[in-house]
């Protein structure tokens, strides 16, 4: 694929652990450039990256660079959001006449190289996205699939296809980086509001994403969610659909839950495809399907592939994650899940209790960014008061120095559930043992999940 410069023989990424970033440097690495990077800290990642020829360093200073990553005309420079101005590696780039770009322009080039379905919304995008890029694997016609979650069916978070016409991307909102997208299909599956700290209020908000459909190529469609405040803004020759569970150009009917699992049927604008049933039979993932279906049925898959695909989707890690499934009636029950917003905890815990009606749920939360705690902690306070007990973490500061007087304790404060307290990292594995846990969900986009394995291992100790 042509990176906008012929000349481009090597790319450098500041930020290389980061997840969207890894699978760029993957797509690049099989059109044979050269990879080098730079993160701050090692992880699984890192070192798999590593292992698949990506060169990574932990350490900004300049010196380390690679000696092919010093010729201007020859090497891209590819960062995050994420990563300060005063990063001494940017800087070096950008004093020495380098062309530096976020990593959402890189993705741009890809959308305008490829017949792009791009997938944007405040929750769902992860899942959808998977799904359809799953979906395309499965028919054999594949994809170059971006994603924001690692695959458990392929372990990865990115697939390759040197033949497919297709790719399929998770269109982030974060820092408006979905305005260097080209889409060819657009999916927006939700406009809750998220990341005032960059759009300031809601009108902005969903002004971003009225931006987002204009960017839809001409020939290509749009697929929106029912009821959203969204008013969008295609382009004429751009068709547009709706999508609901009940509702929407795009809907389920006989919808039939038992046994652990979930199936429906679904209407479209021609047809309806019968006997779809869910590889994670969670009940926000029959949004998740249609939305994935509808998009994979634009360029024109076949029934038996979206019926095979839905059926062994086996989801991404950190989305509805199971971690521990005792076996009996009685058996303790771990699942993680990113949910980081109001919206995304409450559909959360409603799955719970519906795969678990009459358990006791507890829930660990760990706040990600002082910003989105100060603005929604009303609204988290009243979607974490939907478990029976309620454990919170720190705040994940992820990118943000503090806020004074935003803690944890805000969120806490406000919570009703009858049993709630704040635990650190170290307090919290110490004491799991001794709180008597049943079922047990962690949430959070943060690093929650690096507590899982002694979670489990300290679950598992409960005295029965």
């Amino acid at each position: 694929m042509d990176t906008g410069n012929q000349q481009i023989q090597s790319l450098y990424f500041v930020g290389a652990g980061g997840i969207g970033m890894a699978a760029l440097e993957r797509y690049f690495l099989a059109q044979g450039k050269r990879i080098a990077g730079y993160d701050r800290t090692p992880s699984e990642l890192t070192d798999a990256l590593q292992a698949e020829g990506v060169e990574i360093v932990f350490d900004e200073n300049p010196e380390l660079i690679p000696d092919y990553c010093r010729d201007p005309k020859s090497t891209l420079v590819v960062y995050t959001p994420a990563v300060p101005d005063d990063h001494a590696g940017l800087r070096y780039f950008r004093e020495n006449g380098f062309e530096v770009v976020k990593r959402a322009k890189l993705l741009g080039i890809v959308t305008e190289n490829s017949k792009a379905l791009c997938f944007a919304g405040t929750h769902g995008k992860t899942t959808t996205s998977s799904m359809a890029a799953h979906i395309l694997q499965v028919s054999g016609v594949g994809s170059n699939a971006f994603l924001g979650g690692v695959l458990r069916n392929y372990d990865s978070n990115f697939l390759l296809s040197r033949t497919s016409p297709y790719s399929v991307i998770e269109a982030d909102e974060f820092d408006r980086s979905f305005h260097h997208l080209h889409p060819y299909v657009a999916v927006v599956t939700s406009t809750d509001p998220d990341h005032l700290d960059i759009y300031g209020n809601e009108e902005n908000y969903l002004e971003g994403f009225a931006h987002f459909t204009e960017l839809i190529r001409p020939g290509g469609s749009l697929i929106v969610h029912t009821g959203l405040k969204l008013v969008p803004r295609p382009g004429k020759d751009v068709q547009v659909y709706t999508y609901g569970r009940n509702d929407g150009d795009f809907h389920a009917t006989r919808i039939n839950k038992g046994n652990g699992e979930i199936s429906f049927d679904l209407v479209t604008p021609w047809e309806t495809i019968h006997d779809i049933s869910l590889g994670v039979p969670v009940d926000i993932n029959i949004e998740n399907a249609i939305a994935a279906i509808a998009a994979c049925r634009l360029v024109d898959i076949d029934f038996a592939a979206l019926r095979h695909a839905i059926g062994t989707f086996m989801g991404a890690k950190r989305r509805f994650e199971f971690w521990l499934k005792e076996p009996g009636e009685h058996g303790k029950v771990v699942i993680d899940d990113y949910a980081h917003h109001p919206s995304e905890i409450a559909a959360s815990i409603g799955s719970v209790r519906d795969l678990y009606p009459g358990r006791k749920i507890t829930v660990i939360f760990q706040p990600h960014l002082y910003s989105r705690t100060r603005d929604f902690a009303d609204e988290f306070a009243k979607s974490l008061s939907l478990a029976d007990e309620l454990l919170l973490l720190p705040i994940y500061p992820a990118r943000e120095e503090p806020i004074p007087g935003i803690t944890s304790q805000v969120i806490l404060d406000k919570a009703t559930c009858s049993t709630k307290c704040i635990y650190s990292k170290e307090n919290l594995i110490k004491s799991i043992h001794f709180l008597n846990f049943d079922v047990l969900l962690t949430v959070g986009a943060g690093d929650i999940v690096n507590l899982l394995p002694q979670i489990c291992d300290e679950v598992k100790k409960q005295q029965r």
